[in-house]
């Protein structure tokens, strides 16, 4: 199921890295770059940061295709897929806990301490997000008070936390991906945010 919602995501996450490189003007090796970065970035600084190889698309580097097609079928889609926000929205936080599970399963692996295995779960889902972000010169959604960390990082710590306690995997792996997926969507459609820190040094005391 994992490995399924995985394809599904970084499908999800290349097309739409594609529409927003495709909002800077940028070419179609630019629009397969940024694609790449977004899908499998999070993965991939995870697998640095835990010593972790071979990276999943050095493993099988036919997902490198499929983000790269993905990206380019995206080109003439644009309108339609712009279209289609809510969808890929949904499909986007599906992605985000699917991502988050698997890194922890990786950080479980490297037999890293509990803290860190939520941190990996947290950076695979989130980090390639500010990667394409950064890449598009703009502030990454996730320090603008989207609750897409903090719903990777709950997601993460109901997981390790019923593998823990003796929770079998497979239920935990669909607690968790509910969990999280709900308050994403919930966080969506009821606009919840993070509190923002605003500091102007001329407000006046």
């Amino acid at each position: 199921m994992l490995t399924i919602a995985f394809y599904i995501a970084i499908t999800v996450e290349a097309m739409t890295a594609a529409l927003a490189a495709g909002r800077r003007n940028m070419d179609w090796f630019g629009v397969c770059l940024i694609a790449c970065v977004t899908a499998l970035g999070g993965g991939t600084m995870r697998d640095i940061l835990l010593d972790h190889y071979p990276l999943v698309w050095v493993k099988n580097p036919y997902v490198l295709l499929l983000v790269c097609g993905a990206a380019l079928l995206t080109i003439p889609l644009a309108r339609l897929v712009d279209r289609l926000k809510w969808p890929f929205l949904l499909l986007d936080a599906l992605g985000l806990v699917v991502f988050t599970v698997i890194g922890c399963n990786i950080g479980i692996e490297a037999g890293v301490h509990p803290i860190i295995v939520i941190v990996a779960g947290m950076v695979t889902g989130t980090a390639g997000g500010v990667l394409r972000d950064v890449l598009c010169n703009d502030i990454p959604l996730i320090f603008q008070g989207e609750l897409y960390a903090t719903v990777s990082l709950i997601t993460g710590v109901i997981y390790f936390l019923g593998l823990t306690n003796g929770m079998p995997g497979d239920l935990m792996v669909l607690i968790a991906i509910a969990v999280g997926f709900t308050l994403r969507v919930l966080a969506l459609v009821l606009k919840w945010e993070m509190p923002k820190f605003v500091f102007d040094r001329n407000m006046r005391k």
